[in-house]
């Protein structure tokens, strides 16, 4: 199978480089859409939907593959290669932001920057580190979405979402959570939510631009901090926004600091 059905890889735009944009969990391409207006007339965009997500080809989903994120950053990987012989830019949100840094730790040279949309490399606090989530917190959250997904669903995405003034935006990400095949949302909420990849952050060599907001539960200011810190070549930048998805909730910023960021990479 072509990564082109798998993923359901969108392309358009003109540009001698690409941006690579990639959704967090419970979401798909569209959730792209006020973005990418922005960057089309100079990069190509690629658009996809990871394997379980939106229109991907749901007979791909292998249990066993994605038992871990690196199930994932393969599939990055190959859809890189499918669709381009040139370094990336790459743009990932949330979970989406890990599946970018282990696919730029195994394959540097696929990536000219990446820029990580209200990323967590371990959502569970550990000792010092403070990802947000108490392990009790999270196997709790975990049994929840085994027990009741759609009703967690409709719950947690208003609170996501974040955006008070915005009420359509939670409305909006909650359909797509509902949309999501359950059983693999389950599945994928598990292993997005205790999967702990601070490892990897010390090797990914590939220049890095946190993008994080001012009041974020699922990825407070502590967790950007710590990146930076672990990240051979990251800056950090803060945009005022409350929730977890500023590309919806807070386009222009968005767009502005990562048009700041990519001056170095037109």
């Amino acid at each position: 199978m072509s990564a082109q059905s798998r993923n359901n890889i969108q392309i358009f735009g003109a540009g001698p480089s690409a941006i690579v944009f990639a959704h967090g969990f419970g979401c798909d391409q569209n959730m792209w859409r006020y973005l990418t207006p922005s960057f089309k007339d100079r990069f190509t965009i690629v658009l996809f939907d990871l394997v379980g997500s939106g229109k991907s080809d749901l007979s791909a989903y292998d249990f066993k593959k994605y038992e871990s994120l690196h199930g994932y950053a393969q599939d990055l990987l190959e859809i890189i290669n499918e669709v381009t012989d040139q370094p990336v830019i790459f743009i990932g949100h949330s979970v989406s932001a890990t599946i970018g840094l282990l696919a730029s730790v195994n394959s540097p040279e696929k990536f000219k920057c990446q820029i990580m949309v209200g990323p967590s490399p371990c959502y569970v606090n550990d000792g010092d580190y403070v990802g947000g989530f108490s392990r009790a917190d999270v196997e709790e959250l975990c049994d929840t979405i085994d027990s009741n997904y759609l009703g967690w669903s409709s719950s947690i995405a208003p609170a996501i979402m974040g955006a008070p003034d915005q009420p359509e935006l939670g409305i909006e990400l909650t359909n797509s959570f509902c949309r999501t095949d359950p059983e693999i949302a389950k599945h994928f909420a598990r292993v997005t939510f205790l999967s702990d990849h601070r490892d990897a952050l010390s090797k990914s060599n590939t220049p890095t631009l946190i993008l994080q907001c001012s009041d974020d539960f699922i990825a407070p200011l502590t967790v950007g901090q710590y990146m930076q810190a672990k990240m051979p070549d990251a800056e950090l930048c803060i945009i005022e926004n409350v929730g977890h998805c500023p590309h919806l909730s807070s386009p222009e910023a968005s767009t502005q600091a990562i048009e700041n960021y990519l001056k170095s990479y037109s």
